[in-house]
């Protein structure tokens, strides 16, 4: 992904204030357990002068300095673990705790960035930073089946069966999100619940390291505008990233304004990202035949045949809530 200076300086300072943070979350955790345990104090003192002195025994040609290094620091550990555990304290309460434990918060592994430098950039292309708040009140743990009728019409699902099997569809997409290649086409009437579970895929695939960019279509096709007829003025990484990024969230499809432009562009984005196994997710208020009128054939014929399509029932549940 490129970056200018300027961004990728945004960045590292990101990373450099989660290093300082966590480093003195660690130093506050170490005081607090020292002074409820000084016991720790000395195994630790145990531990250091031990390494001293099994290096002065390998440097004297000591073969078995090692093994015994090792066996005397695995018993002092596991001393130091069951004096935290007493205490009602983690194992790992003394370690360096960090929020991405792949590169340890730096931004890099082996020299190469890592899954979190490439979402970090994403967020500070596409402003995406917003989506974060939004993912703490909407996933999987505050979903909530009340607001779906237990009652089926005649011949059909109930809105309450429709809903668990598109929970369960969005669950098997994300656990098979590395191992096969899939699309999701979340469709129903308006305030069902769609943009809901987009965004509880959207929460499971940025814990799990994965890059996610989320548009409204009016989003969408505004870029694609903008790189079409001001590709001088446009930023050619946020267009290129439509592309790389590990899945397209595509909300609201139908409530742009629809011309032959967006007709065209959303099949040349939607077949890019298929050539390339790039996932998409869309939710759109349209139902199927309207989904033909609008993006032609080609485009249906592409969604309907690489798509897994789910459909939600029942009321808006934004009036729902506010008659409650």
């Amino acid at each position: 992904m490129s970056l200018t200076n300027t961004q990728y300086d945004a960045i590292m300072r990101q990373y450099q204030a989660v290093q300082t943070r966590n480093r003195h979350l660690l130093e506050q955790r170490k005081a607090e357990v020292y002074q409820r345990l000084p016991q720790l104090l000395a195994i630790e003192a145990s531990i250091s002068q031990s390494s001293l002195a099994q290096a002065r025994r390998l440097l004297e040609g000591d073969e078995a300095a090692l093994p015994d290094l090792k066996e005397q620091i695995r018993n002092l550990t596991a001393q130091k673990a069951e004096l935290l555990a007493q205490a009602g304290y983690p194992p790992d309460y003394l370690k360096m705790p960090y929020q991405c434990p792949d590169c340890k918060d730096t931004g890099y592994i082996d020299g190469v960035k890592c899954h979190c430098f490439r979402q970090a950039s994403i967020d500070l292309v596409y402003t995406q930073s917003n989506m974060r708040k939004i993912l703490e009140q909407e996933n999987f743990s505050t979903f909530s089946f009340a607001y779906y009728s237990k009652e089926a019409p005649s011949g059909g699902i109930s809105p309450f069966d429709a809903a668990h099997a598109a929970v369960e569809a969005c669950r098997k997409f994300i656990q098979s999100f590395d191992t096969s290649f899939e699309n999701l086409f979340l469709y129903g009437s308006t305030g069902v619940g769609k943009t809901f579970l987009s965004n509880c895929v959207a929460r499971e695939l940025l814990d799990s390291g994965h890059s996610v960019i989320y548009f409204t279509a009016a989003q969408l096709f505004e870029l694609l505008e903008q790189n079409t007829f001001h590709r001088d003025e446009a930023d050619g990484s946020s267009f290129q990233n439509l592309f790389d990024c590990d899945l397209l969230i595509i909300d609201d499809l139908g409530t742009e304004f629809s011309t032959s432009f967006t007709t065209s562009q959303l099949f040349l984005c939607l077949n890019e990202r298929l050539l390339r196994q790039r996932s998409v997710l869309i939710s759109t208020n349209l139902s199927i035949s309207q989904l033909v009128e609008l993006y032609s054939e080609r485009t249906f014929s592409r969604i309907t045949s690489s798509y897994n399509m789910v459909k939600l029932l029942g009321d808006d549940i934004r009036i729902l809530k506010k008659m409650l």
